[in-house]
């Protein structure tokens, strides 16, 4: 997926993954019940900061805390910004 948008210094722009809408045991989940994904795809990322390069890249799929970033809209779409500090590991 190809955005017109580029994070500067050390933030990256996540594409949150679905939420999930059934339980393991398979018990549908309603909306209002359902939780924020922490996990995602890196779909834009900075430059990093002059003393620390990036460590994620784009495509990687990336696991973040549950407040973190903040919810952007992009061409009808929603993202996640946040530092790359946010982001607690790559999988």
């Amino acid at each position: 997926m190809s955005v017109k948008f580029k994070p500067l210094a050390d933030r990256v722009l996540i594409e949150p993954a679905p939420a999930e809408q059934k339980t393991a045991s398979g018990i549908i989940i309603p909306d209002t019940a359902k939780e924020k994904p922490l996990k995602g795809t890196v779909i834009a990322a900075g430059e990093g900061k002059k003393d620390e390069p990036m460590t994620v890249k784009i495509g990687d799929s990336v696991l973040y805390g549950q407040y973190s970033g903040t919810e952007i809209k992009i061409d009808g779409k929603n993202f996640l910004i946040m530092r790359e500090s946010d982001i607690y590991g790559i999988f």
